[in-house]
């Protein structure tokens, strides 16, 4: 994988093709507890950490690419979170091209089409 410019500032990049089903990434977490999580909202780290924990009231700042994957509604991965391992792995969706910009949907259900807090560009076009 390779980070370069994308239509709303960084993104990150296949730098190998993926077969739909094919885990692409696993990130480690880092767990920040209720308090912690609501520190963190008013700052730049609020953008990119997932929403953690059985009641969701938690958060997890992923290492590695985990954190930097853009959002799109048409999304070529989905997340799958391994609450006991404290990891977030990533799987094709469909098969992904080299040089192909890796997206999720933020929403978590990849066919969720729910508004998000931010204004979106469609990314998969």
């Amino acid at each position: 994988m390779k980070i370069k410019q994308s239509k709303v500032g960084r993104g990150v990049f296949a730098t190998k093709s993926y077969l739909k089903g094919e885990l692409v990434e696993v990130s480690p977490i880092i767990r920040l507890n209720k308090e912690d999580t609501l520190k963190i909202d008013d700052t730049d780290l609020y953008n990119y950490y997932y929403s953690w924990g059985n009641e969701n009231d938690q958060a997890a700042i992923a290492l590695g690419y985990g954190s930097l994957f853009n959002h799109s509604y048409s999304p070529n991965m989905k997340y799958i979170k391994q609450i006991t391992k404290k990891e977030i792995h990533f799987i094709a969706l469909r098969n992904i091209e080299k040089s192909e910009q890796l997206l999720i949907n933020y929403n978590g259900d990849p066919s969720s089409k729910k508004k998000l807090w931010f204004d979106q560009v469609d990314l998969a076009k």
